[in-house]
C-alpha cells in the first residue's frame, strides 16, 4: 500500500508533464499571431494594387474630352513631351499635363516624341495620344513638305501619294483656293512645311487645308511680331521676301543675313537681283543652267529687270525664313555671292562684293 508522499508525488508528476506538454502548443499559437497579421495585410495590399490597376486601366481606356473633332496640332521640331502636354492643357484636350508625362515616363518613351502635324478624332484615348507622338502616327499615312519647294511639288507628291482620295489635284487654282477660303491669291507660299499624318483615305484638300492653317498661323504670329520699320506693306510681303530667302540658301547661319541684304535693298531703292526669281518666272524654260540672256529677258519674276518683289512668293518657305525676313539682323550687305560649299560671301559694296565674285565664282585671286 503506497503511503500520501507518493501519491502526492504522482499528482505533481502528472501536473508537470501536462503543463510541459501543452508549452509547444501554446508557443506556435502565440507566434501564429503576426504571421496571421502578416498575411491579412498583405493580402489587403494585393487586393488594393489589384483594384488601383483596374482603376487605372478603366481611366486609361477612357477617350480624351477633344474640344473639336478633329483635333489638329502641331509638334515644333525640338519640342519636349512636356512642353507639347503643356500646350494640349492649354487647348482642353487634356485635363492635365501630368498623366501624359507620368504615362510616357513610365514606358520608357518620354524622349522619343515626333515633330510633326497631328490630326486626332473622338475616341482618342491617353494611351493612344501618347502612341502617336512617339512612333510618328503609324496608323496613319504622312506626308513630308520639304522647305523651299513649290506648290507644284506639293501638287505632284499629293497625286503620287496612294493614301490621298483627289479632290483638288484637278482644280484649277482659283478654285482650289477659294475651297480653302482664299480669294484673289495664287496658291505658291500658302502652305507650311512639315510632316503631316493623316488617316488613310484623306482628301488631299484636306491635308492642303491643314497645311494652309498652319503657314497663315505662322505667318500670322512672325507679322505680329515684326522689327519696327520693315520696308514690307503686309505680311503677304513678307512671306514673298521669305520665299526668296528660303531658295536663296539652305545654309541656317546665312539666312538672317540675305534677309538683312533684301531688306536693306529695298529701303535703299535697290533691285533685289535674284537669280531663284528668275529660275521661278522661266518655268519650265530652265534647263539647269542660267544665261546672262535670262537675266535680262523680263519677266514678271525678274528683279534684276523690275522694281521690288515679284507678283507671288516663288516657294514655300519655312518657319526660319520667316523670322529672318520679319526680324532681320542690322547690317551694312548690300551685296553676297556663293563661295561654292553651301555658304556665302557677304559685303557691304560694289567693289567689294567684284572682288568676292572673282574669289569664289572666276577662280581668280
Amino acid at each position: 500500500m503506497r503511503s500520501e508522499y507518493d501519491h502526492r508525488a504522482i499528482i505533481i508528476r502528472r501536473f508537470t508533464r501536462s503543463r510541459l506538454a501543452c508549452r509547444p502548443h501554446s508557443t506556435a499559437y502565440a507566434l501564429s499571431r503576426p504571421f496571421q497579421f502578416a498575411a491579412r495585410f498583405i493580402a489587403l495590399l494585393a487586393l488594393a494594387a489589384l483594384s488601383v490597376a483596374a482603376g487605372a486601366w478603366w481611366w486609361l481606356a477612357q477617350p480624351l474630352a477633344l474640344p473639336s473633332s478633329p483635333f489638329v496640332f502641331d509638334v515644333k521640331s525640338g519640342s519636349t513631351l512636356k512642353a507639347v502636354a503643356r500646350d494640349l492643357t492649354a487647348a482642353k484636350v487634356l485635363s492635365s499635363e501630368w498623366p501624359l508625362v507620368a504615362l510616357a515616363r513610365l514606358r520608357g518613351v518620354d524622349r522619343t516624341i515626333k515633330a510633326g502635324n497631328y490630326e486626332i478624332v473622338d475616341g482618342v484615348t491617353l494611351p493612344g495620344l501618347l502612341r502617336r507622338l512617339t512612333q510618328g502616327d503609324v496608323t496613319a499615312a504622312a506626308l513630308t513638305i520639304l522647305e523651299g519647294s513649290t506648290f507644284g511639288d506639293l501638287k505632284a507628291a499629293l497625286a503620287a501619294d496612294p493614301g490621298v482620295k483627289p479632290q483638288a489635284a484637278s482644280l484649277p487654282d482659283g478654285e482650289l483656293m477659294a475651297k480653302l477660303g482664299i480669294t484673289g491669291l495664287s496658291p505658291e507660299g500658302w502652305f507650311f512645311p512639315d510632316t503631316y499624318y493623316y488617316a488613310t483615305g484623306s482628301s488631299d484638300l484636306a491635308v492642303l487645308a491643314r497645311a494652309h492653317r498652319l503657314m497663315r498661323e505662322r505667318l500670322d504670329a512672325a507679322w505680329a511680331n515684326r522689327a519696327p520699320d520693315l520696308p514690307l506693306k503686309d505680311a503677304y510681303e513678307a512671306l514673298i521676301l521669305a520665299s526668296i530667302v528660303e531658295k536663296e540658301t539652305g545654309r541656317p547661319s546665312d539666312r538672317p543675313l540675305v534677309a538683312s541684304v533684301f531688306v536693306n535693298r529695298l529701303r535703299a531703292g535697290m533691285r533685289l537681283q535674284s537669280d531663284p526669281t528668275v529660275i521661278y518666272g522661266m518655268g519650265k524654260r530652265f534647263d539647269g543652267n542660267l544665261h546672262k540672256r535670262d537675266l535680262e529677258t523680263d519677266t514678271a519674276y525678274n528683279t534684276y529687270v523690275r522694281d521690288g518683289l515679284p507678283p507671288t512668293p516663288i516657294a514655300l518657305p519655312g518657319q526660319a525664313s520667316l523670322d529672318a525676313v520679319t526680324n532681320p539682323p542690322s547690317t551694312p550687305y548690300l551685296y553676297f555671292v556663293s563661295r561654292g560649299d553651301g555658304t556665302s560671301e557677304f559685303s557691304a559694296n560694289l567693289a567689294d562684293h567684284n572682288r568676292a565674285v572673282a574669289k569664289f565664282q572666276k577662280g581668280a585671286r
